[in-house]
């Protein structure tokens, strides 16, 4: 998750110095744009699709139209919800055009699906059971309908902010939050229900 305060005012103004740059053509500052949220823009694909070449396709496409559309863009805004508007159109749009393909929701392991520093204080069989249950989670949360599992993967994974979130989805700040209580419920749900082995 993000850290709020002065590092995140920081980044934003650095962010305004960067695309004022590549949009005069600066290759360098575009560089470091990429460099910056292609990491992120990845996973949240990954996470919405559960599809690495998927997501793969739709990062790169969501950077080529951030990089098309710099001259658009609300320098007061920051960046990093805005690239995520790009990725869920995408996302949603690849979803319309195709039919859903049936999938092995199991096949991205979790380690993948959620960016965490390594924990030091555990040993090898304890990582192994935390991998196990990550992966068992990210299992239910793939089996959660399209709009609580997006809500929850941008606030629990993403880590946007409520007002944040109201804007990307264009839903109301208290949708955001009844929604968002709804698909943590299915989650915990769906935890105590499954099979032993799978949760």
């Amino acid at each position: 998750m993000r850290a709020p305060g002065s590092n995140s005012m920081a980044a934003e103004s650095s962010d305004a110095r960067l695309i004022d740059r590549a949009e005069r053509g600066d290759a360098e500052a575009g560089n470091l744009l990429a460099l910056r949220y292609r990491q992120a823009t990845y996973l949240l694909a990954l996470q919405l699709t559960r599809h690495p070449d998927d997501a793969l396709d739709i990062a790169q496409e969501a950077l080529l139209r951030f990089f098309r559309s710099l001259t658009r863009f609300d320098r007061r805004r920051p960046v990093r919800p805005w690239l995520m508007q790009i990725v869920r159109n995408l996302v949603r749009d690849r979803g319309r055009r195709r039919k859903v393909r049936r999938e092995e929701t199991g096949s991205v392991p979790a380690a993948e699906m959620i960016r965490e520093p390594a924990d030091t204080g555990l040993n090898p069989e304890q990582r192994a059971v935390k991998q196990e249950l990550q992966a068992q989670l990210w299992r239910l949360v793939g089996g959660l309908t399209p709009p609580y599992r997006e809500i929850l993967v941008l606030r629990d994974y993403q880590g946007l902010a409520y007002q944040e979130i109201s804007v990307l989805l264009d839903i109301p700040l208290g949708t955001v939050m009844s929604r968002l209580h709804k698909a943590r419920a299915l989650l915990r749900d769906a935890w105590h229900s499954a099979p032993e082995g799978d949760a």
